[in-house]
């Protein structure tokens, strides 16, 4: 797309939104009430582009991406006079006879930036919340999901004309002239490196922004631990996608008296399902490009793979693959690994696992797997990562009611649910000062009579 039609098409949002039509709340329900449908329409359409970007299943697709965006949806249509609504705060008594009040009020055009390993769902959901919030859109999918991108261009411009939102495709060139535009607001999903990008060009308009970035999200299991259960979860929530989801663990921190057992499980989670040739299994996906394919593979050191490891370069895909007797400075810790490869780490005290999880870039999840809950309660206090579960893993993203986003290296700002709608709001704080009374004493000429009234007002 040609920087003047991206430029046209800012220029319509923003004369849109002056006209103050994307301010009715029922307006913003009419609107997500017609996605709504336009999903279930699309349905299976979305579900053969992410059969193809991705190798998705159909019911892996369903779950982990139409599922959640229809879920928060719901959520919304549920919530949104509530989240909308005028919120009344205490006056001060110095401020007598006045009405305060927050107001929330939508930014304005707002871009949206969305990664390729969950296309649909990063793409949908956050523009859920921005019309939820009563904004403008322009989306920008990423270029190596075409498919997908294909399908919710065509079911967008089914829903939407596009002064109200509309879909920006292309690669690079796309990207920098959408930064080089005045948004009223920037909402990105991807990696720290194009993230710091992101936040460089934004500043230059002064222009607010939340980045869901990723990093090595730990996944530590100690000595109390259910092993078997643990096990269980850690192959789903890895292995799910490929291992391309930002909240996937990214290695295992255990315990060293349990590491046996806990391999031991690991293995049979993997067969058990995936079948005893993943590679053959046609609900197992594919890594998204040949570039990642190469860098996934070149991390896989074959002297410390104890399972999986086979690759099929033709497809695209890689097998299940746990690593042992891994150290910091081996390839696979220097990097966030997003593909289906599972270092394994042991540690001896609580004392050393907290210390040296703390020294690392603070990552977008942590996941603890024990029965002890003292030592739980001293994890979720003293480490520092953006959000996570005890004995489970990446099921804290699937809910409206939490917030969800990074900290420090790996993301700032949240959304689903309120807190989506409220990061694409404005708070405006208003005073409602009355007319039929007004207190004499903040004008001059000061005496001191105001001055004791001041003194106890404002203490």
């Amino acid at each position: 797309m040609h920087k003047e039609e991206i430029q046209s098409i800012l220029e319509k949002q923003k004369s849109f939104f002056a006209s103050g039509a994307t301010l009715p709340v029922e307006q913003r329900i009419r609107k997500l009430r017609r996605l709504q449908r336009a999903i279930r329409m699309y349905e299976d359409e979305i579900c053969a582009a992410l059969k193809s970007d991705l190798g998705k299943s159909r019911q892996e697709s369903y779950m982990c991406e139409v599922g959640l965006t229809l879920s928060e949806i719901s959520h919304m249509l549920k919530h949104i006079h509530c989240y909308a609504a005028e919120k009344r705060k205490p006056t001060p008594l110095a401020q007598y006879v006045s009405r305060s009040f927050v107001k929330p009020s939508p930014y304005g055009t707002v871009l949206i930036m969305s990664p390729w390993n969950y296309p649909f769902l990063l793409t949908i959901e956050p523009l859920v919340d921005a019309i939820a919030a009563g904004n403008t859109c322009v989306i920008k999918p990423s270029a190596y999901s075409p498919a997908t991108t294909a399908v919710i261009k065509r079911m967008i411009a089914d829903c939407f004309k596009q002064e109200y939102v509309a879909v920006v495709d292309g690669g690079r060139a796309e990207n920098a002239c959408l930064l080089e535009q005045e948004f009223d607001y920037i909402f990105f999903t991807g990696s720290q490196a194009v993230g710091k990008e992101v936040l460089r060009k934004s500043a230059e308009h002064l222009t607010p922004v939340s980045l869901e970035l990723g990093g090595k999200s730990p996944c530590v299991v100690d000595a109390s631990a259910n092993i078997r259960l643990a096990a269980r979860r850690i192959v789903f929530g890895k292995f799910l996608n490929c291992g391309q989801t930002c909240v996937a663990p990214d290695y295992i921190y255990c315990q060293e008296s349990v590491k046996e057992d806990l391999i031991v499980h690991l293995k049979r989670e993997i067969i058990r399902q995936f079948g005893e040739h993943p590679l053959c299994n046609p609900d197992y996906g594919k890594i998204i490009n040949a570039k990642h394919f190469e860098r996934i593979v070149k991390l896989m050191d074959e002297n410390k793979v104890i399972f999986g490891g086979d690759v099929q370069e033709s497809t695209q895909r890689i097998a299940p693959t746990l690593m042992d007797n891994v150290t910091w400075d081996d390839a696979v810790m220097q990097e966030e690994i997003f593909g289906p490869v599972l270092p394994i780490l042991t540690y001896h005290s609580q004392e050393e696992l907290i210390d040296l999880l703390n020294s690392k870039m603070h990552p977008l999840a942590a996941y603890y797997f024990s029965e002890d809950r003292a030592a739980i309660r001293r994890f979720t206090s003293k480490v520092q990562f953006g959000g996570g579960c005890i004995n489970d893993v990446v099921i804290h993203l699937a809910t409206s009611a939490l917030p969800f986003g990074g900290v420090g290296p790996s993301g700032m700002g949240h959304y689903h649910g309120k807190y989506g709608f409220d990061t694409f709001s404005h708070k405006k704080s208003i005073v409602d000062k009355k007319t039929f009374l007004d207190l004499p004493m903040r004008y001059q000429p000061y005496t001191k009579v105001y001055d004791a009234m001041i003194r106890m007002f404002l203490r």
